[in-house]
């Protein structure tokens, strides 16, 4: 038998208002915004909620009651069950709904969508631990699988996870750890005691998720028995399919027939013999064919499959730095509304919407971001931050006059 094991990340940023100098050290309210030319972080869930969510759950949820043999698995960012909470509790119902079937795995990962993996240890086991107490709180779960942000993985990174007690971890089947191997197999990490790690089979994930719609596609259109023929005929054990949620009704939009798609799919799929699986469900079902060494650092992103498209020019490498060397004294002032502040400027798409890759990833970059330009990203994310040391001065000032 052949095994499927589909996984959707579900995460939305905070984005940052309008911000000009003109608001340092007078407005510090960063996110909340309905400035022009900045996105509303609340028009922008909703628009995504009633386009995706709401849709996606209702067939999913159908899938999950009335088929046996479908599971599927997801990620859920601590910001977005935060806008969740804030916006529509209805559509944290949906999810729930779906996880009351026991048939939804949730991963564990960064609670803040960060970067942190890269730039700071405990910083990233601080966030992988709150994560991990939201998705309890929230869905009563306990993660034991992990999916690092932007599926950014190594050889040292998949230590701290295994260190940290998951039994497994997802990245990117690139050929720059794979070689000649198959992604369609379970292997182990490079580790001490080596854990469960998921290749994503990125050709026919993103098949799906960036090439469904585009009518210049050599497979244009694309139906559920073409799909299943490229699956039937694809070599291995199990076909790990990763995407983001937002792939159904956002990246590609129901005018493109992508939730039809995506149901015949699955019921063509079970009819045709597969079984989807929970990341939790393979030690019984699969056994590691080998392990994979990681030494430099890998992702899901553009055709370098590397971190390039969030730390590579000067203008993302200045605003991290500067970002994560505020780490210790900042979290040592004990200012919730400051830490608060210091963790979602951590987000990973805030330096995403500063890429200057252009030619073949550009239009990638582009569409993703609210700005007209990554020069106009970093300008207002390097406000912020002004101002957000200037907070923070005046909070050690104060701490200093009242001893």
């Amino acid at each position: 038998m052949k095994y499927i094991c589909l996984y959707l990340h579900v995460h939305q940023p905070f984005r940052i208002r309008n911000y000009n100098i003109f608001d340092i050290g007078n407005y510090s309210n960063y996110f909340e915004n309905d400035a022009a030319g900045i996105y509303s972080n609340k028009e922008v869930f909703y628009k995504i909620a009633k386009k995706s969510y709401y849709p996606l759950n209702r067939i999913l949820l159908n899938l999950l009651k009335n088929n046996p043999h479908f599971k599927v698995n997801f990620s859920i960012t601590g910001t977005i069950l935060e806008q969740m909470l804030k916006f529509d509790t209805n559509v944290l119902s949906s999810f729930k709904d779906l996880v009351k079937t026991k048939k939804v795995e949730i991963l564990s990962e960064t609670y803040y969508h960060s970067l942190a993996s890269l730039y700071s240890k405990q910083e990233f086991i601080r966030q992988v631990r709150l994560h991990a107490q939201a998705i309890k709180d929230t869905f009563d779960l306990t993660p034991s699988f992990f999916r690092n942000t932007e599926l950014i993985y190594s050889n040292y990174i998949s230590q701290i996870v295994e260190d940290m007690g998951f039994d497994g971890m997802i990245t990117e089947g690139t050929e720059k750890i794979l070689h000649w191997r198959s992604p369609n197999y379970l292997y182990k990490t490079h580790t001490k005691k080596g854990i469960n790690l998921m290749l994503k089979n990125y050709k026919l994930s993103d098949d799906m998720a960036f090439r469904f719609g585009e009518k210049t596609w050599v497979e244009y259109p694309l139906n559920a028995e073409k799909y299943l023929y490229w699956l039937d005929n694809t070599p291995g054990e199990v076909i790990n399919l990763f995407m983001d949620y937002e792939t159904f009704g956002e990246h590609q939009w129901e005018d493109t027939g992508i939730f039809n798609f995506f149901e015949d799919f699955i019921n063509r799929a079970l009819g045709r013999g597969y079984k989807f699986i929970n990341f939790k469900d393979i030690n019984k079902l699969l056994k590691p064919c080998d392990r994979i060494d990681c030494p430099f650092i890998v992702s899901w992103a553009d055709i370098e499959r590397d971190t390039s498209a969030w730390t590579e020019n000067p203008m993302q490498q200045d605003v991290l730095h500067k970002i994560y060397d505020l780490e210790e004294e900042l979290l040592s002032s004990g200012e919730d509304s400051l830490i608060k502040d210091w963790r979602y400027l951590q987000i990973s798409d805030h330096f995403y919407y500063m890429c200057t890759k252009w030619f073949n990833d550009g239009d990638v970059h582009a569409y993703f971001s609210p700005y007209k330009s990554p020069y106009e990203a970093y300008n207002n994310y390097n406000n912020v931050l002004i101002d957000l040391k200037q907070r923070f001065s005046a909070v050690k000032k104060y701490a200093k006059v009242k001893v």
